[in-house]
């Protein structure tokens, strides 16, 4: 989707005023480790290149501008190239008040109209009432512009219990020598930029219109550009003639710029301006929300997300509190209670002072409230005293329960625009349905992976004169695989093996791998022989499914005769390798079978690569199946790989892994490596034979004889 319009692309000027354009320059970088030194010559060239323009900005480029802009960009393509690995895209520009300096923002592309000013009409530094001296520069801005916008990025070293991300705390230096500087993030793209202040941008200002200047100074008042008679300070303000809010920001404020975020508050008034821009953005805005906040997994990334949603598109600060379900997690605060998951702010300098004051105190709203805004007090000792504003807090309910609380600020008005309330009122409710759709989804993660680790044996046993590498990649890591392994000692000198692939994943296939996995070891440790073990473990599967669909049948005739649906027997059947080692002189005895699985290959010292096993059905389908076993010696330096069919049918395209005995020749290419290579080789190869990730799960065992 387009950016969102802003309410200054909808604003519409008074006939015959134009806007000078920015001085800007853009380049693109490759993301190498000269990219840095690329940048600094690139500005460089291009402040040397504006200073010689025969205008009065050319004056302000000083040579203490020109060393804070090479180090800023220095840092942050460094971060850039570091961080995220891609191109990197710099742009630089002076940024000239125009009659709307007040929203004009880093982040933002020009928008403004080019051309010669026509005839008769006054040029924006004359026109009345015009803001910040229109067409002097006030600033210079670096961005600097990444593909991977994934990541967060840092701007200290403070440890954060909830947010272990350690990079990033280079932009110290930055956040020392700018003004003011933030994070903008787009479909595909995360911005960087810092707005380094000009020196002298007042004196030219004052240059261009004495009389106005001296009006200033004779009435005591600053206007668009003026000196106070107590303390002679000259600053540089635009102030919206609707409201009286001071639209530049100085120190660490930051403007809401950055046209990732194209919703700015509009001031409280009601213009048919303002409702047009409100009405055509706040679609458009829901719509993206949705898209972003649909499938997120991670609560605390949902929180994430809606700070970067929020600001500065309709607050120039939010904070998301989650209210912590599990019951004896004390990440600082009372255990079960309101956790501060994150704190969002348009300034970067200001994000860790507002979590620290805001994390004393959580809000409590009424449960009267339900979804709607509450006026909360205003965090002054965060922010300062000197800067007043509005704050709502919202509750977030999903389903009848309290998941959290959002709060927003806005600074420069005691209230927010009833169109913004509503808004942000249609977000919290899709936050919160995302927060509860993120919590479910942690909750099932959860039993699957103490299912997981239920179904897979705590450790692998150590075999006298037998190295041994496994290597194990759930297709699914969310839930329970279809692939399983044990390694276990059997007693009287003998140690047994199974690698196994169940029919289907999921609650279905842990069912089966809970039933025959136990079963193996018990059969085993009892001395039963291999054909034995899995003759007999093919009944029990047998009878298992036999007593499934007794129980399935009787649950219908109570029923009634209602359809059994997704909750019907399922066939479980599986397939196995199971043998059994025991250290001899001169090797290791090794007895095996294949129960409808991937044959098992055998790497001699020398090279050669044979399988070891034959053909045989799988357990669980014929009662009357029988099976048998091989004996071999694995000598010195002899390996054994076992593989699930994870491995063999791993496709690209029409073809598989072990077409032409493809498993086999990567195998021989293996000769001489270690239990560990081998394995680790194989894995490698079955996932570079294919361009997608692997669409099933993947087991190997490698045995090899000392």
């Amino acid at each position: 989707m387009g950016a969102i319009p802003t309410q200054r692309e909808s604003e519409s000027r008074a006939p015959g005023i134009t806007v000078r354009p920015h001085t800007v320059a853009r380049t693109t970088l490759p993301g190498h480790p000269s990219a840095p030194g690329e940048a600094r010559g690139f500005v460089r060239s291009t402040l040397a290149g504006w200073a010689e323009i025969p205008l009065p900005e050319g004056e302000l480029i000083s040579d203490r501008l020109v060393g804070d802009a090479l180090v800023v960009v220095s840092e942050l393509v460094t971060n850039a190239v570091v961080h995220a690995g891609t191109d990197v895209e710099l742009l630089c520009r002076l940024d000239r008040c125009t009659e709307d300096c007040s929203v004009a923002a880093p982040g933002a592309r020009d928008t403004a109209r080019t051309g010669p000013e026509p005839a008769g009409t006054a040029s924006p530094a004359e026109e009345p009432g015009a803001a910040g001296a229109p067409g002097v520069v006030s600033s210079f801005v670096i961005e600097v512009s990444d593909h991977h916008p994934e990541r967060v990025v840092r701007d200290d070293g403070a440890e954060r219990p909830h947010d272990a991300v350690e990079y990033g705390r280079g932009l110290r230096l930055v956040s020392a020598l700018s003004d003011a500087w933030g994070i903008t993030y787009r479909t595909g793209t995360k911005t960087v930029w810092a707005r380094l202040p000009v020196e002298g941008a007042a004196s030219v200002a004052r240059t261009r219109d004495p009389e106005k200047s001296g009006n200033a100074e004779a009435t005591g008042t600053t206007g668009a550009t003026g000196t106070t008679e107590a303390t002679g300070a000259t600053e540089v303000t635009a102030v919206t003639e609707a409201t009286g809010r001071t639209g530049a920001y100085r120190g660490e404020r930051a403007p809401p710029w950055g046209q990732a975020a194209e919703i700015p508050a509009p001031a409280p008034r009601h213009s048919v301006q303002d409702q047009d821009w409100l009405h055509r953005g706040a679609l458009s805005f829901l719509a993206e929300a949705s898209d972003l906040l649909a499938g997120q997994l991670d609560e605390d990334l949902v929180a994430a997300l809606t700070g970067q949603l929020l600001v500065p598109r309709l607050a120039d600060w939010c904070a998301v509190w989650l209210e912590d379900e599990a019951p004896g997690r004390s990440d600082g605060g009372v255990v079960g209670g309101p956790r501060l998951a994150r704190v969002w702010h348009g300034s970067e300098n200001r994000m860790e002072e507002m979590r620290r004051y805001l994390e004393k105190d959580p809000p409590r709203l009424p449960e009267s409230a339900r979804s709607r805004p509450v006026p909360v007090p205003w965090p002054a000792e965060a922010l300062g005293a000197a800067e007043d504003g509005a704050a709502l807090a919202y509750r977030l309910i999903a389903g009848g329960r309290p998941l959290g609380t959002l709060v927003i600020g806005r600074a420069g008005q005691n209230h927010f625009p009833d169109e913004i309330t509503g808004l942000v009122e249609d977000l919290s409710r899709r936050v919160a349905l995302a927060i509860g759709a993120a919590r479910q989804y942690a909750r099932q993660a959860t039993i699957s992976r103490v299912l997981q680790r239920g179904l897979l044996p705590g450790a692998v046993a150590e075999i006298p004169g037998v190295r041994s590498a496994l290597v194990y990649e759930p297709c699914d890591k969310g839930g329970p695989s279809g692939d399983f392994y044990d390694l276990f000692p059997a007693g009287d000198g003998r140690w047994c093996f199974a690698l196994g692939d169940v029919q289907g994943k999921g609650p279905e296939a842990a069912v089966v791998i809970g039933l025959a996995r136990p079963w193996l070891r018990l059969l085993a440790r009892e001395g039963y022989a291999v054909p034995d073990v899995l003759d007999r473990l093919n009944q029990l599967l047998l009878d298992d499914a036999t007593e499934t669909a007794d129980a399935a049948a009787r649950a219908l005739v109570a029923d009634g005769g209602a359809g059994l649906g997704d909750d019907g027997p399922q066939t479980r059947f599986l397939s196995l390798l199971y043998g059994e080692l025991v250290p001899v002189e001169g090797g290791v005895r090794c007895t095996m079978a294949s129960a409808g699985h991937p044959l098992p290959l055998l790497l001699e010292a020398d090279g050669t690569v044979g399988e070891v096993a034959r053909p045989q059905s799988l357990l669980g389908v014929f009662e009357d199946a029988g099976f048998d076993c091989g004996t071999f010696t694995l000598r010195s330096g002899d390996s054994i790989l076992c593989v699930t069919d994870g491995a063999t049918e791993r496709r690209n395209g029409h073809r598989q892994f072990d077409d032409d005995n493809g498993l086999a020749a990567a195998l021989a290419g293996c000769a001489g490596l270690s239990a560990d290579l081998i394995a680790e080789r194989i894995r490698r190869l079955v996932h570079e034979f294919g361009a997608r990730p692997p669409e099933d799960d993947l087991a190997l065992l490698v045995l090899q004889a000392e």
